[in-house]
């Protein structure tokens, strides 16, 4: 089995894996909303299976975040921090927003399409659906506080939840989310997935482009710091992170983030007993023992009961006669055994016997 190299990825590798994260989750899921005409079952599902999709692609990289309120609810619950949280929220925005421009662009292969309020845009009152500004507000700040408890509870390494399942937990969430609130808001939950499509779908959606992003990250800040007052930290606080503004150290891996957990996993495995962030893989069945001696061709083994060269054994030692009990015939230091005799050549304890350079136990007396 060939040792697997660790390689932390650099800052621009998560700025293009975050990028390219929320790309494809604006582009696919806002897609979705437009080309079926709003259905819940297709819009839903598209958005949950991009955000598995693109977890198994790039969350390796990055942690697989595509949404500036999954960064802050990281950071403020000791995954992430503060340090990494503008290079993540602006890639996160680039990509938003180069799906919404790809999608505008494309939505006019459509004659006579007009992108004002058809943009597949967050909105409420009377630009949406009529629903009051306040229950947006709160049902936006409910339903990102669960995302983020759902996120925060699956990524947690006291979870024996596996690589395969955490992501696919996490876009169940987030389809289950779109089901239950598409009709009121449009299902937000995702500052960059209401700025990307929403700067161009007209004036009245950009007003109410606020909400969309106050709420959000009001609802990630609550369930950013209760997860551990409720449930505790799976592993330290990452240095820098959570309530602690100082910079975290370079190169550190994430606990609890798809990243840090899919390289555990390149080592010792999701959720393996014993397992710990960046520590050696463990011994698996079939593999060899790391702490057993290697045997070696029998003329490469120097003869196990020789004494020493160059050096004077003391009384007691390999080579002398023991003080207690006296020396048998047979054993080191007596007198040589008659052929036919225990201890004559070929038997135990004769060093002139037959050895095939293999550790061997003298036999008791």
């Amino acid at each position: 089995m060939s040792d697997i190299v660790e390689d932390t990825p650099t800052t621009g590798q998560k700025f293009t894996a975050e990028l390219l994260g929320t790309f494809v989750l604006v582009f696919f899921g806002c897609g979705a909303a437009l080309i079926s005409g709003g259905d819940y079952v297709a819009t839903g599902l598209t958005f949950g299976l991009t955000v598995v999709v693109m977890a198994y692609a790039v969350g390796r990289i990055s942690g697989g975040h595509f949404n500036p309120a999954v960064t802050l609810g990281a950071v403020l619950g000791g995954r992430l921090p503060w340090n990494q949280i503008g290079i993540y929220v602006a890639a996160q925005l680039v990509g938003g927003l180069l799906a919404g421009a790809v999608l505008f662009g494309l939505m006019h292969g459509f004659e006579g399409f007009d992108a004002e309020g058809r943009m597949a845009q967050n909105a409420f009152g009377d630009a949406g659906s009529g629903y009051a500004w306040w229950a947006a507000l709160l049902l936006e700040v409910v339903l990102t506080a669960v995302f983020l408890w759902v996120i925060l509870a699956v990524t947690d390494e006291r979870n024996a939840v596996n690589a395969v399942m955490g992501p696919l937990t996490i876009g169940l969430a987030l389809a289950m989310i779109h089901f239950a609130s598409m009709g009121a808001t449009g299902t937000s939950v995702n500052p960059a997935r209401s700025i990307g499509v929403g700067v161009f779908a007209g004036m009245d959606a950009i007003v109410q482009l606020w909400l969309f992003v106050v709420a959000p990250l009001l609802g990630a800040a609550v369930a950013g710091l209760t997860y551990p007052l409720l449930f505790g930290h799976g592993a330290a606080p990452v240095a820098g992170s959570g309530l602690s503004f100082g910079g975290g150290r370079k190169g550190q891996p994430v606990p609890g983030s798809y990243e840090a957990q899919w390289n555990q996993g390149q080592q010792g495995g999701w959720g393996q007993p014993g397992s710990a962030w960046g520590a050696p893989p463990q011994q698996q069945w079939g593999q060899p023992d790391p702490y057993q001696q290697p045997q070696q061709p029998a003329q490469q083994q120097p003869n196990p009961y020789a004494a020493p060269p160059a050096q004077q054994s003391q009384p007691g030692q390999w080579g002398q006669p023991q003080q207690q009990p006296p020396a048998q015939p047979g054993q080191w230091g007596a007198a040589p055994a008659q052929p036919g005799q225990p201890g004559a050549p070929g038997h135990w304890g004769n060093p002139e016997g037959d050895d095939d350079g293999r550790t061997q136990v003298r036999r008791p007396d």
